[in-house]
């Protein structure tokens, strides 16, 4: 059984979403700010959080940020439609994907439900053999583990499943769209600043200089690639 951590100040959102997602069999853990969260996260086995941004004491992208030291667990955030900014700032630190409220209950669930499947086979449900490398970056599959020059790096699932992609077709322009559609299983209406922000955290993480990069390429107006070569 999973167990899905929700946390907001609240106490009728949090409430009807430990509705929704008992009902689909997951067990829940309630917190009502940040710093609750983190403690829930620290005592409990947490397969998921859905986080909201504005709380007291600690807000979703500071707690976000924080749990991001020591887990890669998926992040939903749960934000209002003015809040675009911290969308955008929530997902450079480390969350998966984001819901503006007020939602829909059959949304939430098919975010948890496609969120828990790639964590569920990031962590060795899904087994393929063999290495993906390009020049220093080399991505075990089967382990799940990727290495910059020989040294491990800590990705989010997301992360993860954008790079196995662009690695396991070098040199070929995927979309934003093409991206979006085979990492979040997702139409792909208005994705380009949720891929742009995983692409940009994955530079900051393999990339000597991310403003430059050598491997992980735009190309304008098509999308991006992983450059065979690094040049």
């Amino acid at each position: 059984m999973y167990t899905i951590l929700i946390c907001d100040d609240d106490r009728d959102i949090v409430s009807a979403l430990d509705i929704y997602l008992t009902s689909e069999g997951y067990q829940t853990i309630r917190a009502y700010n940040g710093q609750e969260a983190i403690r829930a996260a620290e005592t409990h086995q947490i397969h998921l959080i859905l986080m909201d941004v504005m709380m007291p004491e600690l807000d979703g992208i500071r707690a976000t940020a924080k749990l991001r030291e020591g887990s890669n667990v998926p992040i939903i955030l749960l934000t209002a439609k003015s809040e675009d900014a911290d969308k955008i700032l929530g997902l450079n630190i480390g969350a998966d994907d984001y819901i503006t409220k007020p939602f829909n209950p059959l949304e939430v669930i098919a975010r948890v439900k496609s969120q828990l499947r790639r964590y569920t086979a990031l962590g060795g449900a899904e087994k393929t053999p063999g290495v993906l490398s390009v020049g220093p970056i080399a991505m075990d599959d089967s382990a799940k583990v990727v290495t910059l020059d020989g040294e491990p790096v800590s990705l989010t699932p997301i992360e993860y499943n954008v790079l196995r992609l662009l690695l396991s077709h070098p040199g070929q322009v995927f979309s934003s769209s093409q991206i979006y559609e085979q990492v979040w299983n997702d139409p792909a209406y208005g994705s380009e600043n949720t891929v742009a922000v995983h692409i940009r955290h994955l530079r900051e993480k393999l990339e000597i200089d991310p403003s430059d990069p050598r491997y992980l390429k735009v190309v304008w107006g098509l999308g991006y690639k992983i450059e065979k070569g690094g040049k």
